[in-house]
């Protein structure tokens, strides 16, 4: 078995070694020069990700989309969480894996509620709508989650929320994150 060595020009080496098993194994790289492989954007498992949570209740109009007040931020690897516009903005291009959620609460009739992902301004996820038949439910959870490709650049990502029914029925404890799964 033989390795390749190659000594740094002031300190540190790197080593390729050959596998263990039989067979021809072939390392290409690409014909670029400079930095070819960055941690952020080649590799997803280092990129982008967040968690945040609702810290106000949003009470919307019936049968209205509300942008949900997510503004309390647990952690943001790459600090593209916006607490003041509650937007998502990643700076790196790629898919990204979204989940949200958020209670329904002070149902005392039939009634409806889900939430929803928006991306630049538009529904881009639809949740699973949870249909309320029992007045004595007072609290729905509704959930949402799917993969949005991003560009990195100008998009952004939202959470709302609705509800269809009769009383006062707000949306809060809401939670949104996301992880960048696969880089462009």
């Amino acid at each position: 078995m033989a390795n390749l060595i190659l000594n740094g020009s002031t300190s540190g080496s790197v080593t390729l070694s050959s596998p263990a098993v039989s067979g021809t194994t072939t390392l290409t790289l690409p014909t670029t020069s400079g930095t070819v492989i960055t941690t952020a954007s080649t590799f997803a498992g280092t990129g982008p990700a967040f968690y945040a949570t609702q810290s106000v209740a949003v009470t919307p109009s019936s049968n209205t989309r509300t942008k949900i007040t997510i503004n309390t931020v647990s952690f943001d690897t790459n600090s593209n969480f916006n607490t003041t516009t509650n937007r998502f903005t990643p700076t790196v291009a790629g898919y990204y894996q979204f989940n949200g959620s958020a209670f329904a609460e002070g149902a005392t009739a039939t009634n409806l509620s889900e939430v929803t992902i928006f991306k630049n301004g538009s529904l881009s996820i639809d949740g699973v709508i949870f249909y309320n038949a029992v007045a004595t439910y007072s609290t729905m959870k509704c959930i949402v989650s799917g993969v949005i490709y991003m560009n990195g650049t100008t998009d952004y990502v939202e959470l709302y929320g609705r509800t269809i029914g009769t009383g006062t029925l707000s949306l809060n404890s809401g939670v949104f994150n996301g992880v960048l799964v696969r880089s462009a």
